[in-house]
C-alpha cells in the first residue's frame, strides 16, 4: 500500500512560530562574536578534558572538565538566541565541527564499548557472524593482534582485562557473544571495511563525527522545513554543540549515535506511514532504546489503516536486518542481551534501577509501577499527541523512561539530546547530565545515594521548565502558550 495519503489525511505541519523579536544590528554583531568566543573556549576545554586521562584514574579532573564545558554550552546557547540566523547557522555547523574535531584528540576516555565494535567488525570481514563466538573463544585466534589483546604479564592499564583462560583484553565482557542489533553491526563492518590496516581506534571516532555532524545537519534542515528559520539554528546547537555529543557519540564513538540520526530523520522528515516506520525500524536495530519513539511517531494518528503501516513498517524492518544474521547464527542473535539486562538491574526485584520510584515505593513494587507509568505514558503520547510535532511526545515518553529507570550510562542519554534538539524543551537535557554525574562522581563518592540525588534534581528541573513553559511570556528555543503546567 501507498504511504502517500490523500491531502486532508496527511499529518499537519506544524504552524509557523511567531516571528521572533527584531534584533538591532549591535545587539547581533555582539551576539555573534560572543557566541564564537564561547564556542572557542568550548573546544579549547573539550580538547583539554579528553587529554586529561580517563576516568578511573582521573575521574575528579574529568569531571571538572566536563562541568566547565557543560556551562560554557548552555552560555553559549544563550548567547547565539540574537545572532542573525544566517550567522547562526554558520556558528551552529562550525562550533558542531570544532568540537567534534577536539574529541578526536585522543583515545576513548570514559567507555571500551568501541573496542567491541571494532572487534565485531573484524569478525565479519572475516566471513563469521558476531553472535557465533565470544571473542576469548578459540575459534577465533587468528583474527586476535596485539592493539585489542596485547601481549602483557601484567594485563593493568584502564580497559584492560585478564580472561579465565589468561588473555589480556582490551574488550569488555570478552568471554560472551556481542549484544548488538544487526544495523549497528552492519555500519561497525562497514567501518571496518573502509578503514586503512592498523588504522584501531580512529576509523570508529571519525565515523562517529560524521554521525553526529549529520545529524545536526538533519535538525537544521528539520528546523527550516517546519517554518522556523530564525529559531532552527539555536535548536540545532542544542545537539550540535552539547558535550554529551563530543565525548560520548565522537570521543567513545556510541553507536547510540546512529539510531538519534535515523530516528530525526524518521520524525522529521516523514508523515505517519510506511516511510516513517522503516526509518525507526532501522533505528530501532542499532540499539533498542529508539523503540520509545514508537508512540510518539504515531501521535494523534486516529486512521487505523496508518498506524499499521508504520508499525508494521517498523517490525519489518527489523525483521530484514535480523534476517542473515538469523540464517548464520539462529536463535543465538540474541547474544549477551539477556545476560546484560539482568547484570544491568532490569531483572525483576533488582535495586539497582529505579532510583526515584525506590524513595517512594518498597523495591518490589518499583518495576511494576515504572511500567505502569510509561505504558500509561504511551498511551496518552499516542492517543493526546501532536501529528505535527511527532518529537514532542517521543522526547515525553523517552525523558520519562530516563528519569524511571536513572541509568548510569550518559551516552544512553544521547537520544534524549537528539529529540530535545527537535522539539527545544532544553529542560530534558538535565537527564543527560544526571546520568554524566552518576558515571562519573560514583566512584568519588562511595556510598552517597548519587543516583536518586542526580535523578531527582532532573526531575525537578524537567517539571520547573514545564511550570515555566506555561507561562505566558515567549520563549526563544520553543514557544510558551498559557495553560497547566505540563511537560508536553
Amino acid at each position: 500500500m501507498s504511504d502517500t495519503a490523500a491531502p486532508h489525511r496527511q499529518s499537519p505541519q506544524p504552524p509557523p512560530s511567531p516571528p521572533a523579536a527584531p534584533v538591532n544590528r549591535a545587539t547581533a554583531r555582539i551576539s555573534t562574536i560572543v557566541t564564537a568566543v564561547l564556542l572557542a573556549a568550548l573546544t579549547a576545554v573539550v580538547l583539554d578534558t579528553v587529554r586529561a586521562g580517563d576516568n578511573q584514574s582521573n575521574p575528579g579532573r574529568l569531571l571538572t572538565g566536563y562541568a566547565v564545558a557543560w556551562t560554557l554550552f548552555a552560555a553559549a546557547i544563550w548567547a547565539v538566541r540574537k545572532a542573525p540566523a544566517r550567522a547562526a547557522t554558520a556558528l551552529v555547523l562550525a562550533g558542531s565541527a570544532a568540537v567534534a574535531l577536539a574529541a578526536l584528540a585522543a583515545l576513548p576516555r570514559t567507555s571500551t564499548d568501541m573496542y567491541r565494535y571494532a572487534w565485531d567488525g573484524r569478525v565479519q570481514a572475516a566471513g563469521i557472524s558476531p553472535y557465533a563466538h565470544p571473542p576469548a573463544a578459540p575459534e577465533l585466534t587468528e583474527l586476535r593482534d596485539d592493539w585489542l589483546f596485547p601481549a602483557r604479564s601484567s594485563c593493568t592499564g584502564w580497559g584492560l582485562t585478564r580472561t579465565d583462560r589468561g588473555l589480556c583484553v582490551r574488550i569488555n565482557r570478552p568471554a560472551v557473544p556481542t549484544i548488538y542489533p544487526p544495523v549497528a553491526e552492519g555500519w561497525y563492518f562497514t567501518v571496518h571495511a573502509l578503514s586503512p590496516p592498523d588504522s584501531r581506534h580512529k576509523p570508529l571516532q571519525v565515523g562517529g563525527a560524521v554521525l553526529a555532524f549529520g545529524t545536526t545537519l538533519a535538525l537544521l534542515t528539520v528546523g527550516r522545513r517546519r517554518g522556523d528559520p530564525r529559531r532552527a539554528p539555536a535548536r540545532a546547537a542544542l545537539w550540535g554543540w552539547c558535550p554529551a555529543v563530543a565525548f560520548e557519540a565522537v570521543n567513545n564513538a556510541h553507536i547510540d549515535t546512529l539510531g538519534v540520526l535515523l530516528t530525526v530523520l524518521a520524525l522529521g522528515t516523514a508523515t505517519a506511514g510506511a516511510r516513517r516506520g522503516a526509518l525507526l525500524g532501522a533505528a530501532i536495530a542499532v540499539k533498542l532504546l529508539p523503540v520509545l519513539a514508537l508512540p510518539g511517531a504515531l501521535s494523534g494518528q486516529r486512521s487505523p489503516a496508518r498506524v499499521l503501516r508504520t508499525v508494521s513498517a517498523a517490525v519489518a524492518m527489523v525483521a530484514f536486518a535480523y534476517l542473515p544474521y538469523v540464517a548464520a547464527s539462529g536463535t543465538g542473535v540474541l547474544g549477551y542481551l539477556p545476560g546484560y539486562l539482568q547484570e544491568e538491574g532490569y531483572e525483576p526485584g533488582d535495586v539497582h534501577r529505579f532510583a526515584l520510584l525506590r524513595l517512594l515505593l518498597p523495591d518490589a513494587a518499583a518495576e511494576m509501577t515504572a511500567i505502569v507509568v510509561l505504558a500509561l505514558t504511551a498511551l496518552h503520547v499516542w492517543r493526546r499527541g501532536d501529528p505535527a510535532r511527532p518529537w514532542r511526545g517521543a522526547l515525553l515518553l523517552t525523558g520519562t523512561s530516563l528519569l524511571l529507570v536513572s541509568p548510569s550510562y550518559p551516552w544512553y542519554s544521547l537520544l534524549v539530546v537528539g529529540l530535545v534538539a527537535l522539539d527545544g524543551r532544553w529542560e530534558w537535557l538535565t537527564a543527560t547530565l544526571a546520568g554524566t554525574v552518576l558515571y562519573l562522581g560514583g566512584r568519588l563518592l562511595p556510598g552517597f545515594p548519587l543516583q536518586a540525588w542526580a535523578y531527582g534534581t532532573a526531575a525537578v528541573c524537567v517539571a520547573l521548565g514545564a511550570c515555566l513553559r506555561a507561562a505566558p511570556a515567549r520563549q526563544p528555543l520553543d514557544d510558551r502558550r498559557p495553560g497547566r503546567c505540563r511537560p508536553a
